[in-house]
């Protein structure tokens, strides 16, 4: 491809791709939300074989309409109601291009200067905009990264947590990490990679609210005490991904401070929130973490892969990830002047993804993350008032910023068809979970264009489906 070349197929790429978004909003009953496609198909319609000449842009582009999109689950659909959102925008996309175009890899300062300062720039921004502690700022002790997901900011923290425990003596077998039930997945995941076997991560119980509660993990930590076992780390979650609870992070913070426990808070959905000065009350117990996370790819329109991970005192990340190569020394980061960010991740090579969070925090501002946020708080307060006037549902948990989890009182067979059978329809996508063993639908409202209309229609779809 000639550059001639590229510069042609490049405009019509970007007008398919306003055109996408924008019918998304504008024509929504265009894309069935979840793909219609059986297992296979996809496979189907590509060769068996790889080309043996190069083919025409045109012939690739047709199938991104022939080929791709009718296998897409379209995340940025405002009907999509599943997981929690993925949310891109204009600024952001264009941030990937031009990251994508500069090719640079930021693994070292030196690698790209611009990468790295951006970087801390943003993680400072961001620490500003949604109101952390000092603690996490890059002018002191500690400071922050970009990483890909929430799930690598968790093995990233653990294998601190396990540093600290392991130089001050504690033998890796008798280490020991706590969270719940309602814990994200990643968390098992991450103390895997890191050594630590399922059997050393205590599932502490949780309260009413599918919060953990302090004095259940007290009691744990004091039993594995004397057992001879190290309690090293609790993951406390603020928004768990069934329910969205909040553990009681500050109760939480004073026990690990006890036992000499790394806490890290994880916020990957709800930590965004904290941009409305009103909703900083999710920052509760931050200024007692050793590390946090939350994504701006959920639920502030910062495509993915962005999740921005703190720590209130790099010394212990540093020392469990860096490993320095004569290849890879250079003189500004021997003298303490520079950051190399290869040392806060798990790969070496990093993409240049600051460059999309500085550019959406410029072109989109402030008060549009606000607005949308605020937006979805109202019409998920709406939802709640249509649920509870509803005799044939009932809600599954109490609800919380913008997840509404309820059931049929019909049981869990009549709930799980009631899933399938909307999310069949392609009009909306809701996704499943179980709490209290008892199946749930989990109706999350986070989409970038998603507004009052489509919550409404999506309920209305709900009530369609069970029938009179």
């Amino acid at each position: 491809m000639t550059p001639e070349e590229f510069r042609t197929a490049g405009h019509q790429l970007v007008d398919w791709i306003a055109d996408y978004v924008t019918g998304l909003a504008d024509e929504p009953a265009r894309y069935p939300v979840r793909s219609p496609l059986a297992p296979g198909e996809v496979r189907a319609m590509l060769p068996a074989h790889p080309p043996s000449a190069p083919e025409a842009w045109s012939v690739v582009f047709a199938d991104l309409e022939r080929v791709v999109v009718p296998g897409l689950t379209h995340w940025q659909h405002p009907s999509f109601f599943a997981y929690f959102p993925c949310n891109s925008s204009f600024p952001s996309i264009l941030g990937e291009l031009a990251s994508a175009g500069l090719g640079v890899n930021g693994m070292l300062w030196a690698t790209s200067p611009a990468a790295t300062e951006i970087e801390t720039a943003m993680l400072d921004w961001m620490r500003e905009l949604l109101g952390l502690p000092e603690r996490f700022s890059s002018s002191g002790d500690g400071g922050g990264v970009i990483e890909g997901t929430a799930s690598e900011a968790t093995l990233c923290a653990v294998r601190a947590a396990r540093h600290r425990a392991t130089a001050a003596g504690a033998p890796l077998e008798r280490l020991v990490a706590y969270a719940t039930s309602q814990t994200h997945s990643s968390i098992e995941k991450g103390l895997r990679i890191a050594g630590i076997p399922v059997d050393r991560l205590r599932l502490v119980d949780v309260d009413g609210t599918y919060a953990m509660r302090p004095e259940a993990l007290a009691a744990a930590m004091a039993a594995d005490r004397a057992a001879g076992l190290v309690p090293f780390v609790v993951v406390a979650s603020r928004g768990t991904t069934s329910s969205m609870a909040f553990d009681p992070t500050p109760a939480i913070a004073e026990v690990c401070r006890a036992e000499g426990a790394w806490l890290h808070v994880d916020a990957a959905m709800a930590g965004i929130a904290a941009l409305c000065p009103e909703l900083r009350w999710v920052n509760d117990g931050l200024e007692l973490a050793d590390s946090y996370c939350t994504n701006p790819h959920k639920w502030m329109g910062v495509s993915f892969d962005c999740d921005l991970f703190w720590v209130a005192d790099r010394g212990a990340l540093l020392a469990a990830l860096s490993i320095l190569p004569e290849y890879l020394r250079t003189a500004a980061a021997e003298a303490g002047q520079v950051i190399d960010y290869r040392d806060w991740q798990i790969p070496l090579g990093r993409r240049f993804r600051a460059l999309k969070l500085w550019w959406t925090i410029r072109l989109e501002g402030l008060e549009s993350f606000q607005a949308m946020i605020r937006r979805h708080l109202a019409v998920t307060t709406e939802l709640v008032s249509w649920v509870e006037a509803d005799e044939r549902f009932e809600l599954a948990a109490a609800p919380s910023l913008n997840l509404v989890c309820v059931r049929l009182r019909g049981g869990d067979a009549a709930t799980d068809a009631l899933i399938e059978a909307a999310n069949a329809t392609g009009e909306a996508l809701f996704t499943r979970t179980v709490l209290d063993g008892r199946s749930v639908l989990r109706f999350c409202i986070g989409g970038r264009i998603t507004g009052r209309a489509h919550v409404e229609a999506a309920w209305a779809l709900l009530q369609r489906c069970v029938g009179p």
